[in-house]
């Protein structure tokens, strides 16, 4: 017997904003709130246990001590890397330098509070 992903955990300042973030880049909507202000995103008639993991939005006033030693990829589904990298910086990621030398093939990106997630280039299929 193994363990799979069941859900993600990202503390954050502002669950509302960054549930709005998360739900545009990934196609998910809202599968619940708990009373500390965490939003759990998941895809849409899914939610917890489905094939993909859900991404809980966890309301902190710690301040982010470090670098994160876990951050997320993203991979295009319906469209080419430009084409994604172009909707992502229009909903309000930006462009991470990480040391990068101009010959990656994955674009490294921080999310409206400062997370780091990579766009891969290589396209996969809608769940």
């Amino acid at each position: 017997m193994a363990c799979r992903i069941s859900e993600l955990v990202l503390d954050c300042v502002d669950a509302e904003q960054l549930a709005v973030f998360w739900s545009e880049v990934l196609g998910y909507v809202e599968v619940g709130r708990e009373d500390d202000g965490s939003i759990e995103l998941g895809p849409p008639g899914t939610g917890f246990g489905g094939p993909q993991p859900t991404l809980v939005l966890s309301p902190t006033t710690d301040p982010r001590p470090r670098k994160l030693r876990l951050h997320l990829d993203v991979s295009p589904t319906d469209r080419d890397q430009q084409a994604e990298l172009r909707r992502l910086l229009t909903l309000g990621a930006r462009h991470a330098d990480i040391g990068q030398t101009g010959e990656e093939n994955w674009y490294p990106l921080l999310d409206p509070e400062g997370n780091e997630f990579c766009l891969l280039r290589r396209q996969l299929p809608p769940v």
